[in-house]
């Protein structure tokens, strides 16, 4: 079992930044990645980037990559989602997630929100 707990969304203005971590902690904490996935109003939830646990390698969607970036803290359990130049089209809830076989994201946070107004 992992539990996962997001922090650090808020509203910005358009052009800004926020930070968004993410611990997770359970008995005996390991992963194969976490990821960070968002959810807009009326849309489906879609993939952000995510990064591999042991070697940190980092994965991008398109439309965020060279503004965010992705990060870990192994001895910390904690994924970190680095926001600039945030649009307006950013703005969704953002939800922090667990990947144990490189298969599937099991385990989800409750999600925090990011509003970028225009």
């Amino acid at each position: 079992q992992v539990q996962l707990v997001e922090s650090g969304g808020g509203l910005v203005q358009a052009g800004g930044s926020l930070r968004l971590s993410c611990v997770a902690s359970g008995r005996t904490f390991s992963a194969h990645a976490m990821g960070w996935f968002r959810q807009a109003p009326g849309k489906e939830r879609e993939f952000v980037a995510a990064i591999r646990w042991s070697s940190g390698t980092t994965f991008y969607t398109p439309s965020v990559k060279d503004r965010f970036t992705i990060s870990r803290d192994n001895a910390k359990n904690t994924v970190s989602l680095q926001m600039n130049s945030l649009k307006p089209e950013d703005t969704a809830v953002y939800y922090c997630a667990h990947n144990q076989d490189g298969r599937n994201y099991g385990y989800w946070g409750q999600g925090t929100q990011v509003t970028v107004s225009s």
